[in-house]
C-alpha cells in the first residue's frame, strides 16, 4: 500500500498567517460608508457580526448578503479596496508568529505553499508585496472569474490545477475560520486544520469539519510529518 504524503498546502492569509490589527473591521465600516450607511449607524454592530461569522469569505459576497442590491455591493466592495489598500501600505499587517518559519519548513519537506484570501486578488499581491512573501510561496489565489471564494472547494482544486497536484488526500488546507475548513473539506483534502490566531475560536471552529484544530500554522510541519504514518 502506497503511503500518502502532503505535498501541497493552501494558507489562509489574514488570521492564518498574516495579522491584520482590526483592518477588516476598520475597511468594512469605510466601505459602508461609501453607501451612505455611516460608521454609527445602529445597524451597523450585527453587520459587523455578519462579517465576523464569514470571516474567510469572498468579500463580494458579504456585501451582497448585507446590501441586498449589487450595484451598492460593488460600490461597497470599492471602498472597501480603497481603505483596506492604504492600511497596508501604512504598514496595518504583519506576517504572523511562524509564519515565515512555516513556509521554509514545508519547503524543506518538499510541500509547495499556496497563499489563499477573501480578498480580490489585487488586495492580495498588495499584502504579498508589502511583507516581501513573493520569494517565499509557490502561488497565491483569490476568488474571481470561474473561481468561487470558500466554503466553495474551488481555490482548493485551482492551487491543485497551478501547481500540478495529482490528488487532493495529498493537500493540506489550513485556515482561521469555519469558511477555510469547509473548503478543505470540500474538497477532500487529506488535512483539513483550523488554528486559533485568527476570526473564529476552537469551539466554532469544532463545529465545521475538520482533521485537526492547532494553535498556530507553524504547527503545521508536524501534522506534515504525522501524515501517512
Amino acid at each position: 500500500m502506497t503511503t500518502r504524503r502532503i505535498t501541497l498546502a493552501v494558507l489562509d492569509m489574514a488570521g492564518t498567517t498574516v495579522t491584520d490589527g482590526g483592518l477588516v473591521d476598520a475597511a468594512f465600516l469605510d466601505a459602508l460608508t461609501t453607501v451612505d450607511i455611516p460608521a454609527d449607524d445602529p445597524g451597523n454592530p450585527e453587520r459587523v457580526r455578519y462579517v465576523h461569522d464569514t470571516m474567510g469569505q469572498s468579500k463580494i459576497e458579504v456585501f451582497r448578503h448585507l446590501l441586498g442590491d449589487e450595484q451598492r455591493a460593488q460600490a461597497a466592495l470599492a471602498g472597501f479596496e480603497v481603505s483596506i489598500r492604504q492600511r497596508i501600505d501604512d504598514g496595518d499587517v504583519a506576517p504572523l508568529p511562524g509564519a515565515v518559519e512555516a513556509f521554509a519548513a514545508l519547503h524543506q519537506r518538499h510541500v509547495r505553499v499556496c497563499l489563499t484570501t477573501g480578498f480580490t486578488a489585487e488586495t492580495q499581491q498588495r499584502i504579498i508585496d508589502r511583507l516581501g512573501w513573493d520569494h517565499l510561496v509557490d502561488a497565491a489565489l483569490a476568488p474571481g472569474p470561474g473561481v468561487r471564494g470558500r466554503p466553495s472547494p474551488d481555490l482548493v482544486l485551482a492551487a491543485m490545477l497551478r501547481l500540478g497536484v495529482d490528488d487532493v488526500r495529498d493537500v493540506a488546507v489550513v485556515g482561521d475560520t469555519t469558511s477555510d475548513l469547509w473548503c478543505g473539506h470540500h474538497a477532500g483534502a487529506g488535512i483539513v486544520a483550523g488554528v486559533l490566531t485568527g476570526a473564529h475560536d476552537r469551539d466554532t471552529l469544532a463545529g465545521a469539519p475538520h482533521t485537526h484544530i492547532v494553535d498556530t500554522v507553524a504547527d503545521l510541519p508536524q501534522l506534515v510529518d504525522l501524515y501517512g504514518a
